[in-house]
């Protein structure tokens, strides 16, 4: 093993926070779900920016998927400015295709094909479920320099948050679950 293979880390199944120092004003005050991370880049979905005032049933509605919502109908997410019109379900391990569903963790798993979303109105829908469309990325050692530019803070992903329908509260959430006070942030002028 190189030294480069023994030093990376993944972040694969963390959380993102944006900073103050962020200079995207993209990514200003968003919280992203790392689904997949490596050597080549990282994959991730925002978790609290809402796409048009669209919840799943009206999304299913739009592609003609037929049926009662057997999961929360959570706000449609604006995933990221990558693959914009692609949808994503981050969803609970419970419901899991072998050839079209990524692990993510022991309890989360990403499918971005349409059977998952046929199965959000059947039986085999799984417990949680969010629904984005886009996703962010990035390159080889994007993250890890971002990261290092204080644009990013990494904790430890909460379900509560992830799934939770207050899109404009998750940011500050997610900041006290670190102890930190989101008005004691500066540089960027914080969200105060």
């Amino acid at each position: 093993m190189t030294s480069e293979q023994t030093d990376f880390q993944s972040f694969q199944g963390q959380l993102l926070l944006a900073t103050p120092d962020m200079g995207d004003p993209r990514f200003r005050f968003t919280v992203i779900y790392v689904v997949s991370h490596d050597q080549r880049g990282a994959m991730g979905i925002i978790i609290n920016k809402g796409k048009s005032g669209l919840h799943i049933s009206d999304m299913l509605d739009q592609i003609g998927i037929e049926g009662d919502v057997k999961v929360a109908d959570t706000p449609v997410l604006n995933g990221g400015p990558v693959d914009i019109d692609r949808g994503f379900v981050l969803h609970s391990a419970d419901y899991f295709k072998k050839d079209t569903s990524l692990k993510i963790s022991d309890t989360l798993s990403l499918t971005s094909t349409k059977d998952v979303l046929e199965a959000l109105v059947s039986d085999e829908a799984p417990e949680r479920a969010m629904l984005a469309v886009g996703y962010a990325g990035w390159g080889r050692g994007q993250l890890e320099k971002e990261i290092m530019d204080n644009a990013w803070l990494v904790i430890e992903a909460d379900e509560d948050l992830i799934f939770s329908n207050d899109l404009d509260g998750k940011w500050a959430s997610a900041l006290g679950e670190m102890g930190i006070d989101p008005s004691a942030l500066s540089h960027g002028g914080g969200r105060a």
